[in-house]
């Protein structure tokens, strides 16, 4: 895992992304590189400038070819300056998007129970703020590195050719520059930590907040969400300007460390200069060459910080990267299935469950047979539902399609015969016809959209809409009613045309109107098909063929409407319960 690597390893892991693009970022460190050497060149053009270009013996041309010097000097500076800092950025942006593809591939491919185990808005935290970390990491601060080494390294060569006495001298403070940035880099890396997880955290009151904006107005929660958004800000507050101290006292300590060592160069340098140990000139370019060594060396430390928060940023997308994703290890390939569903004796538990959420539950469904499981919140209908696409794996038992145990079946071939209608429906920010012909149905032709539409009883409001098929519908089809964003997952499920089919309290939120155009809509879409419904309104299930109720995770009883009411159990009490439900409501 990324959260026990060294350092080191992070960031020869995170120049793997780099690698594909090296041709580039060489030619960037190149530009760099002869950028930075432009800087020694301009001490030795003072020195000989001082020494030569005020004397009597100076050439007529000398007033023009000094300037010009400096002049092609600072250009070349510049130009290859430019070409390296924009390469890098090229380099930076690549990584940044392959990172995030890489994230974001993982992400989708994660099993159910971690999106129950993780925060949403820390997951999107990651990918949105701390690749950017994590390319500054790899690109931006490496370049600075190398930039400025180089650039110290040349420096430091004509330093020891002017004078290796007094260099000795500027190399004595190094051993104290490293030691400080050694122990701030532990404390930015620390604080860096906390402001990812602190930033997860803001996003995740906003992505709450924004969704539930209803419910916050209704309940009058705008006060609560204040002081959590808050609560939040400030403890990023609080991470930012722990690594701000950091910073900015690694700086100061580390330039003062610097400047005394210019001071005793100085001096020492002077007492040279009264004994005749050197020239004017050289004394100048030895104290400009050692001024301009503070710029890079300022850098250099500086860099510290963008690395230890890309180092922080690596571990936490690495962590993502490396979560393990769904199991798929079956090899058998279904086709299209028949549609003979067998749970055999199936036990399990979510994960800190205090109880099983199916215990020793069986049941099998015959192609082509529809079958209701109804009970009390928590008798475990839904957990069914999500055992048969393997969104979860059971402990104990199997569960079969067409014979095959499902850990047997590759995931894909399951998956393309199960269409799922929830109550919960999840539609896209995009076209309608997108969204009914949505994944593996994706090249689906207009006139398959069309006739899934209108099956769907969806077709009259569609048509109805400026743009029709091509209607843009919002966050989660916000810009549809209940019952029309209802049809449209019935539309989606229809086209899909798988042979096994799972209807998780499919009309629930729709009107007695809307109810009667969808219920007939999924009659048809039912037949020959192997149906299970899950409900919790009886009167959408009388005519299954076969009504299971569920409690604790057992079968309590199995029939027919009919048959189930004569019995006068554990059915017949549910069925008494809605009906008093119903007759209040209508009173």
């Amino acid at each position: 895992m990324a959260g026990e690597m060294t350092s080191r390893q992070l960031y020869a892991r995170l120049l793997t992304y780099v690698r594909p693009y090296w041709k580039v970022f060489l030619a960037a460190l190149l530009a760099m590189g002869l950028s930075s050497l432009a800087e020694p060149v301009f001490p030795a053009v003072m020195k000989k400038l001082l020494d030569e270009g005020f004397t009597s013996n100076a050439g007529p041309w000398d007033w023009l070819y000094y300037p010009l010097i400096i002049m092609a000097i600072f250009l070349t500076r510049a130009i290859f300056g430019f070409l390296g800092e924009y390469a890098m950025s090229w380099v930076s942006n690549n990584v940044v998007t392959e990172l995030r593809r890489v994230m974001f591939a993982r992400m989708v491919r994660l099993p159910t129970g971690y999106y129950s185990d993780n925060l949403s808005g820390r997951m999107m935290s990651r990918i949105t703020n701390d690749v950017s970390n994590v390319a500054g990491a790899a690109t931006n601060a490496l370049t600075s590195m190398i930039r400025d080494s180089i650039a110290i390294f040349g420096l430091m060569v004509w330093l020891v050719y002017l004078n290796w006495q007094l260099t000795l001298i500027t190399l004595s403070v190094v051993p104290f520059i490293s030691i400080v940035v050694r122990r701030f880099s532990k404390r930015m890396r620390a604080a860096s930590r906390g402001q990812q997880e602190s930033m997860g955290r803001i996003t995740q009151v906003l992505q709450e907040t924004i969704e539930g904006h209803k419910v916050v107005k209704i309940f009058g929660g705008q006060s609560y969400e204040e002081q959590r958004f808050y609560k939040s800000v400030r403890e990023q507050r609080r991470m930012a300007m722990r690594g701000t101290l950091a910073v900015a006292a690694q700086s100061p300590i580390v330039q003062f460390f610097a400047a005394s060592g210019v001071a005793i160069i100085m001096g020492v340098a002077l007492k040279q200069a009264a004994t005749d140990n050197t020239t004017v000139g050289g004394f100048v370019s030895f104290v400009t060459a050692t001024l301009m060594i503070l710029a890079p060396l300022k850098r250099l430390t500086d860099v510290s910080a963008p690395i230890q928060r890309g180092l922080a940023a690596a571990e936490s997308v690495f962590a993502l990267i490396d979560e393990p994703t769904e199991e798929d290890n079956g090899t058998e390939e279904l086709g299209r299935a028949q549609g003979l569903v067998e749970f055999d004796n199936v036990l399990f538990t979510y994960p800190g469950g205090e109880r099983p959420a199916l215990d020793g539950f069986s049941l099998t469904i015959r192609p082509g047979e529809c079958v209701a499981l109804v009970g009390a919140s928590g008798s475990g209908k839904t957990t069914a539902a999500n055992l048969l696409p393997r969104l979860y794996q059971v402990e104990q038992g199997e569960i079969r399609v067409d014979g095959h145990a499902l850990p047997n079946i590759r995931l894909a071939s399951l998956r393309d015969n199960i269409a799922l209608v929830s109550q919960d429906v999840v539609l896209f920010n995009d076209t309608i016809a997108a969204n009914i012909a949505y994944g593996g149905k994706a090249d689906a032709t207009l006139e398959e959209i069309h006739a899934a539409a209108q099956a769907a009883h969806a077709l009259e409001f569609i048509e109805a809409l400026p743009q029709g098929f091509e209607t843009l519908i919002g966050e989660n089809g916000v810009k549809l009613s209940g019952g029309q964003r209802q049809r449209l997952a019935i539309a989606r499920a229809l086209l899909k045309g798988a042979p096994i089919l799972i209807l998780d309290e499919a009309t629930s939120a729709l009107d007695t109107e809307s109810e009667r155009h969808v219920q007939a809509a999924l009659d048809e879409l039912m037949k020959g098909r192997t149906t299970l419904i899950i409900a919790h309104r009886l009167s959408t299930i009388e005519n299954a063929d076969r009504i299971i109720v569920l409690g604790r995770g057992r079968v309590l009883e199995s029939g027919r409407h009919d048959e189930l009411l004569a019995r006068n159990g554990a059915y017949a009490r549910l069925h008494s319960l809605q009906v008093q439900e119903s007759l209040v409501q209508d009173a």
